[in-house]
């Protein structure tokens, strides 16, 4: 049974730092991408950062770039989420995702096959 379970989330004053782990079981990731979407109260679910499977190539949503980075260690099939510099509009349950083979484009939801069950990020003005 694959499961994505991520940690890190919480509180944060603005312009503080996070950093969400997201760990995979019951089979390997590590030539896949995986990703990290975040839905706010309200909104639909919106794609925040994404990481390919062997090249590593990365990709980021706008409203996150040069604050956000991803990482993964293919070992431990576990991918990262670094934010800093968060803002109270990165308040949202992030979730972590997970692809079972190559995808054409990995910035959407239905790229993915398989979801964490999300980590609230709050971040206070």
């Amino acid at each position: 049974q694959v499961q994505l379970v991520e940690s890190g989330g919480g509180l944060v004053q603005a312009g503080g730092s996070l950093r969400l782990s997201c760990a995979a079981s019951g089979r390997t990731f590590s030539l896949y991408p995986m990703g990290w979407f975040r839905q706010a109260p309200g909104k639909e679910r919106e794609f925040v950062a994404a990481i390919g499977g062997s090249a590593g190539n990365t990709y980021y949503a706008d409203s996150v770039k040069g604050r956000f980075t991803i990482s993964r260690d293919s070992a431990k099939d576990t991918v990262y989420l670094q934010m800093n510099s968060l803002k109270p509009e990165d308040t949202a349950v992030y979730y972590c995702a997970a692809s079972k083979n190559y995808k054409t484009t990995i910035v959407v939801v239905l790229a993915y096959d398989y979801w964490g069950q999300g980590t609230q990020v709050t971040v206070s003005s």
